[in-house]
């Protein structure tokens, strides 16, 4: 089976952590640069996983602010 991709196992590390309750919906997430310095990735790949997440429905970016969970 082949490997996830970088930016997809970070979603997918993000993501556990908000159904877990680690997150809860208001809670903002690390910025793009400790989640770099944390997972040891690119901003490239924090970036796609972000989108990702943003797409689905689990996190909104609030612009000057950060990147939040959502409500779900």
């Amino acid at each position: 089976m082949p490997v996830k991709p970088k930016w997809e196992q970070l979603a997918d590390h993000i993501r556990s952590q908000i159904e877990s309750g680690e997150l809860s919906p208001g809670d903002r997430l690390p910025s793009t640069s400790q989640l770099t310095a944390q997972h040891g990735v690119s901003t490239t790949v924090v970036r796609q996983a972000i989108l990702v997440l943003q797409t689905q429905g689990w996190v909104q970016g609030v612009h000057g602010l950060g990147v939040f969970v959502a409500e779900r």
